[in-house]
C-alpha cells in the first residue's frame, strides 16, 4: 500500500463522473459552451446544468450567460481555484495507486 494512501483526501465535488469529465475537459480546453460539454460527456441538459451548479458553488468554474442573436449561450471557463483543486484530486488519486 502507499504511504500517501488516504482517501479523505479525495474531493467529493471533483468526484462525480460528470463533473470530473467537466473539470479534466475544461482544464486542456480552458473553457466550452455549454452544448460543447453536453455532447462529450452524453449528458442531459437537466443533468449538466445540475453538475455545473454544484462546481460553480465550489468555486471551481465560472459561468457566463449571454445570447448569440436570439440564441442563449452559456459559457464555463475553469478557474484558478479550480486547477488546482483538480490538481490535488488528481495528486488524490495518485496516491491511492501502489508505486510503479
Amino acid at each position: 500500500m502507499s504511504p500517501d494512501f488516504d482517501i479523505e483526501r479525495i474531493d467529493e465535488v471533483i468526484h462525480g463522473r460528470i463533473r470530473l469529465g467537466i473539470m479534466a475537459y475544461l482544464a486542456g480546453a480552458g473553457a466550452a459552451d455549454f452544448g460543447e460539454l453536453k455532447t462529450r460527456l452524453s449528458a442531459t441538459d437537466g443533468n449538466l446544468s445540475v453538475h455545473l451548479r454544484k462546481l460553480e458553488d465550489a468555486g471551481y468554474v465560472e459561468i457566463e450567460k449571454a445570447f448569440a442573436g436570439r440564441r442563449p449561450l452559456t459559457t464555463v471557463r475553469i478557474n484558478d481555484a479550480g486547477r488546482t483543486a483538480f490538481a490535488s484530486y488528481l495528486e488524490a488519486l495518485r496516491g491511492l495507486l501502489p508505486p510503479t
